[in-house]
């Protein structure tokens, strides 16, 4: 079937999920609300039907294509709810097989006997296309949610064909041909590129991964009232976490509180040549709350970070340019380790030192996670509740195997995040936190400009000062995430995408705390 999808983890409030679980949302709803199934049909086409009337006039010409699943039932009752609105309508309905969903043949034989629909086309054979200009909008209902495999055939070519229209195209809950979750052996070219996806009570999880943008368009989420009971009990690995869930995990500072009550943070960053990552990761960390921060960095860089980050206490390496002896951690509730640090052999066996040591909580990133990939048995000495920030290339090198898609490559993370009982986000537009107990959690917050040099310092250094401040592992990382996130939307205003740079990020971060706060 089709209706939406919804994220969640066990706090969150918005669930992801699978397309047999979207099924059986459906069959919930039916059974206790109770609503016949074509009624609820109706509903989900009637906030359809407003959302198109929304966007189009009347004046624009309308072309539904129709499957022969209950998707297509959405768009045969679409084509005529927006025919009764004076909307010229034609209408194509594809019963190849000649096998319609009995909600699907109901609106069929509904539709055959309107006057008031200008055309309508039952297509068991040959088809010939309509025209398809540049002022007509084509309403794509040929497969939703439940789809397994890629399209073929006739349903292929007609996708071609209605991608190489000048057409404006807006898709009934997914994109025909899009799969829910898993694309990774889909034919991209057989898969309706949509100018507007209006899906059904939630989100699909394949609309949080970069490459099926493209498919996706606008995107615009309908309520169509299905059963808050099921989608509250229903358990599911995916969720995405929203500013009211994480509100609640903050923190309040005791009126008496000194700065050895906010916590000690060490950041282990920068070589001779990349102080900036360092001076960035020390920034963040003091201002996400840490009450003390330490740099541990080589001694030339010394003056380029007392300057730029006075606050902080400046721990000299041995070597003048970069990492290359583990320190003492007992004295440091939280480590940032792998900003600029450099990859020689010497210091990727200093860095592996300092994991083994390493008492308090730790984050590693950057190039710490790039050693790691070249000396991959290391990964299994890691400690339990390590926490790895890989963007995509990063990860790809860390489990040894590139990606075919987002969807294998959040797969690994999260078998990797089991396998050592670790916390690993994969950074990108809708970061993904995947935990040790298999849950993924995504973040909602951040733009486009944030895709810049030094920004992955800043998240490092604002997930050590959290850790530090006492949040949980999986904490730090979720409110890591969206602060880091909402900083960059604030910026964003000021600056624009283009102009936003890692220090814009930093620089509204009390923003984002007072935001969150209020």
């Amino acid at each position: 079937m089709r209706r939406g999808c919804h994220l969640f983890c066990n706090f969150a409030r918005m669930k992801i999920f699978t397309s047999a679980q979207i099924h059986e949302l459906d069959q919930y709803t039916i059974e206790h609300e109770p609503i016949s199934s074509f009624d609820l049909m109706e509903r989900a086409a009637r906030a359809l039907t407003y959302a198109i009337t929304e966007r189009w006039g009347k004046a624009t010409p309308v072309v539904v294509f129709a499957g022969p699943g209950n998707n297509g039932g959405d768009a045969l009752a679409v084509a005529r709810m927006l025919a009764e609105k004076d909307y010229r309508v034609e209408a194509y309905l594809f019963n190849i097989s000649g096998q319609l969903s009995a909600d699907c043949n109901k609106n069929k034989q509904i539709v055959a006997e309107h006057r008031r629909i200008k055309s309508f086309t039952e297509v068991t054979q040959q088809f010939d296309p309509p025209k398809l200009d540049a002022d007509t909008l084509v309403v794509d209902g040929l497969f939703g949610s439940g789809l397994n495999k890629p399209l073929a055939g006739g349903f292929a070519s007609l996708v071609k064909y209605i991608n190489q229209s000048p057409a404006q195209v807006v898709s009934i809950d997914i994109p025909s041909g899009l799969m829910t979750e898993d694309n990774t052996m889909n034919v991209l070219a057989n898969i309706i590129k949509a100018n507007v996806t209006l899906t059904l009570q939630q989100k699909k999880l394949a609309f949080l991964f970069p490459e099926n943008q493209q498919f996706i368009g606008d995107l615009k989420v309908l309520d169509i009232r299905l059963s808050p009971q099921f989608i509250e009990n229903e358990k599911t690995q995916y969720s995405v976490a929203e500013e009211s869930d994480l509100r609640e995990l903050m923190k309040t500072r005791s009126p008496f509180a000194h700065k050895g009550d906010m916590g000690n943070a060490l950041i282990i960053a920068g070589s001779y040549g990349m102080a900036g990552a360092a001076v960035l990761a020390a920034k963040a960390c003091l201002r996400a709350g840490a009450g003390k921060v330490t740099v541990n960095t080589p001694k030339r860089n010394n003056d380029i970070v007392q300057i730029s980050v006075p606050e902080a206490v400046v721990m000299h390496d041995y070597d003048d340019t970069h990492f290359s002896e583990p320190v003492e951690t007992q004295d440091f509730d939280a480590v940032g380790m792998g900003p600029g640090m450099g990859q020689s052999e010497n210091t990727a066996i200093a860095m592996i030192a300092q994991v083994r040591r390493t008492q308090c909580p730790l984050v590693l990133d950057a190039d710490a996670l790039n050693m790691l990939a070249k000396h991959r048995a290391w990964v299994q000495q890691l400690p339990k509740d390590i926490i790895m920030t890989p963007h995509p290339k990063e990860f790809d090198r860390l489990s040894g195997t590139p990606s075919a898609d987002s969807y294998e490559r959040l797969c690994k993370a999260r078998d990797m995040a089991e396998r050592l009982h670790a916390y690993v986000i994969l950074k990108g537009h809708y970061s993904a936190l995947c935990t040790p107990d298999r849950r993924v959690i995504f973040n909602s917050s951040g733009n486009a400009g944030m895709a810049t040099a030094g920004s992955g310092d800043v998240l490092t250094g604002i997930i050590t000062g959290l850790l530090a401040r006492g949040y949980k592992h999986e904490e730090a990382c979720l409110l890591g995430m969206y602060l880091h996130g909402l900083a960059g939307d604030l910026a964003v205003r000021e600056t624009g995408e283009e102009s936003m740079v890692a220090g814009d990020i930093i620089r509204y971060l009390p923003k984002a705390f007072l935001t969150i706060t209020e």
